[in-house]
């Protein structure tokens, strides 16, 4: 008797959040979540992390290195609503409150291997310049009650915003049995498999 073929398929990702460049701040921490559709569920890893405080390099990049791990694994039984990894990253204002200073979000990517993302940050803008002023006095500046909708297309177009700073984010992204099921993702990965020996004699 046939095995039965599979029923889901399994995306597995790992990697980290690499860096930032936000040259205006510093002393800046990164949360990530993600965002899929409901057709897909966690199967192990973490959905969520928030990363340790870190100030800029010495270097000239004066970059904000985190290299704050990732590793999720997903089943699916069909790709609508790939996931999503929305990024939110805070720190101090002038008074010492923590603030929002970019949000960003990406999907992870569709093949697998190692990818590199840099993803452009945006905060959200107050409509008034007394808004503004206000908001930066009592520390409370203009941000989303829950960071996942910038991963959705609903209310968005009301929204001002600002484009502010880049993160740049690593991915391993590893699928199982989506072929098995007819989604191709890309060649098959030949990754260490060896072609033929050249036959005795003849130069390699």
């Amino acid at each position: 008797m046939a095995a039965a073929g599979p029923s889901v398929f399994l995306l597995m990702v790992n990697g980290q959040v690499e860096s930032a460049q936000f040259p205006e701040y510093d002393d800046l921490y990164c949360k990530y979540c993600f965002v899929y559709g409901q057709d897909w569920a966690p199967t192990a890893g973490l959905e969520e992390g928030i990363s340790q405080i870190t100030c800029k390099s010495q270097d000239v990049r004066r970059a904000l290195v985190w290299n704050f791990p990732i590793d999720i694994t997903f089943k699916s039984t069909n790709p609508y609503g790939w996931p999503q990894i929305v990024l939110s990253v805070y720190g101090p204002d002038v008074f010492g409150n923590d603030v929002i200073r970019g949000y960003g979000v990406a999907h992870v990517p569709l093949s697998p291997g190692r990818h590199k993302r840099t993803i452009p940050m945006f905060v959200p803008e107050s409509t008034s310049k007394l808004q503004k002023f206000t908001s930066w006095f009592m520390g409370r500046r203009p941000e989303y009650t829950d960071p996942k909708v910038v991963a959705q297309g609903e209310g968005r177009e009301v929204t001002r915003v600002r484009s502010q700073g880049f993160v740049t984010l690593l991915f391993n992204v590893v699928t199982k049995d989506m072929r098995k099921l007819g989604y191709d993702t890309g060649p098959p990965d030949t990754h260490g498999i060896l072609g033929p020996s050249p036959p005795q004699g003849l130069p390699r």
